[in-house]
């Protein structure tokens, strides 16, 4: 049976708690900051899409220069407080952290980020200062990670920002589409009036481009346009019994859960989720934690082949999901219109696809799980139709854009999710980052507080291959 309220407000409390608490104590900061050797060409900075000087960071940590470290964060990545606690530094900067290859815990890079950003967030401290405005005048659609990151170093340049958001709240994805237990939605509010705080920025919400926004007139009416719309809902599953009642969409149902609140979203007793992403496992470890009994994960590939780390299937696998691996769903079963079952296909592997994984492939055997709610975390999809409808150039729906980030429309730049289909919400800054670099040079304005993505190569240690170790003179 789907319904709301299944667990007290104290259980509520207990299952959406912060899963990655912060630091409770300066010095507890401090040990960690100082256990870093500050490497020369330090390679966890090489795996950081936004380029953060990680080394000077954390040495300005232990020299308890708090604010000169959340300025250093926040010049690279101005959502560097929210990334800290979404980003999978697993296989990121805490991956790439040269002590893995000695057998010891990597610095805890994301902790000690949140501790020097929260911290500048609460007390509201200004460390950026907007120079006079050019009275150029850029319009932004989405007020997601990759609007903000491209609105924040326009203003910064003293560019007039207005940005369009579908949305009564900004934010984008980290505001509506992650697990709660990562970001709160106060955090989320909190961190995006500390990114307009420095003025210059204007929001307009419940505004879609389509709808009540023309990106005609957009055109007609500012210097330059940038497009950060991110992608549409997820992927159908082209299966019988997809229209019945309690067959939901994992983007939609996490939107719920974060726009209305815990005890107020309906959970089935028994859920099935169809894909393994971060989606996906966002899904099924909230459902579980809202307070379904069993809750079943199907995937059509193996271990080797998941899209998620094994950081966040730990995380499921913790709170008790159950994985089907070489499955696929095959139908939906259901009576008086409600969902009662999902017969699974099993898979077997065969040669690898355009992604480079294995593609799964049919074999004559199915099985059936026992749920009354299924939920589809199958990927999702760009917003074809409005890209085709404004004339832009795309590849299936994700707009072409050139290196600076312009498409084939005069002015209109764009950057993001609806350009890469769908990547970490740290690409999306660094997408607004490239976006804004590019917008100011067609103003014929210097890009003083843009810097370029690290250029070296993919760093990813392996054992018996540690590189030389220099500290760096900060």
């Amino acid at each position: 049976m789907i319904t709301n309220n299944r667990l007290t407000g104290d259980q509520y409390a207990v299952n959406f708690a912060d899963i990655h608490p912060p630091f409770e104590t300066h010095d507890a900061a401090l040990v960690e900051a100082d256990r870093c050797l500050f490497c020369y060409d330090a390679p966890c900075m090489k795996m950081c899409p936004t380029s953060i000087n990680i080394p000077k960071f954390i040495k300005q940590i232990s020299t308890e220069n708090i604010k000169g470290s959340a300025t250093t964060i926040f010049s690279s990545n101005i959502f560097g407080a929210g990334c800290g606690k979404v980003c999978p530094v697993e296989k990121l900067c805490e991956g790439a952290c040269v002590y893995n290859l000695m057998d010891e815990e990597a610095i805890p890079i994301a902790k000690l980020q949140r501790y020097a950003t929260e911290r500048a967030i609460h007390d509201k401290w200004p460390l950026f200062k907007r120079k006079p405005s050019t009275g150029k005048k850029v319009a932004i659609i989405g007020a997601g990670p990759a609007g903000l990151s491209c609105a924040h170093v326009l203003s910064r340049e003293g560019i007039d920002v207005t940005i369009y958001e579908k949305e009564s709240k900004g934010g984008g994805l980290m505001t509506y589409g992650i697990a709660a237990y990562k970001v709160t939605p106060e955090f989320c509010n909190d961190e995006v009036e500390y990114i307009l705080s420095i003025g210059g920025i204007r929001v307009k919400y419940n505004r879609e481009l389509g709808k009540n926004v023309s990106l005609e007139k957009l055109q007609s009416k500012y210097d330059a346009v940038y497009l950060g719309m991110g992608v549409g809902l997820t992927r159908t599953l082209a299966i019988k019994g997809e229209e019945l009642e309690g067959v939901v969409d994992a983007i939609d149902f996490i939107y719920q859960l974060r726009d209305k609140g815990f005890s107020s979203v309906p959970v089935g007793d028994k859920v099935a989720v169809i894909g393994l992403g971060m989606t996906a496992i966002d899904a099924a470890t909230q459902a579980k934690r809202l307070g379904a009994s069993e809750v079943s994960i199907v995937y059509r590939r193996t271990h080797a082949e998941m899209p998620c780390t094994q950081h966040e299937l730990d995380i499921a696998l913790l709170d008790g999901c159950k994985i089907n691996w070489l499955s696929a769903p095959k139908e939906i079963l259901g009576k008086r219109g409600k969902v009662t079952g999902l017969v699974c296909s099993v898979m077997e592997l065969g040669k690898p696809d355009a992604s480079e994984r294995r593609s799964p492939v049919e074999t004559n055997e199915t099985f059936t799980i026992e749920v009354d709610m299924v939920i589809k975390a199958t990927g999702q999809i760009p917003f074809v139709d409005l890209v085709m409808q404004n004339g832009l150039e795309n590849d299936k729906g994700k707009v072409r854009i050139s290196d600076n980030g312009r498409t084939n429309l005069a002015k209109v730049f764009a950057g993001g999710d609806c350009v890469n289909g769908g990547k970490e919400v740290v690409d999306a800054v660094q997408a607004g980052k490239d976006g804004a670099r590019g917008i100011l040079e067609f103003l014929g304005i210097p890009a003083s507080n843009v810097e370029p993505t690290y250029n070296a190569s993919t760093v990813s240690p392996q054992k018996g291959n540690l590189p030389d170790i220099k500290l760096l003179r900060l």
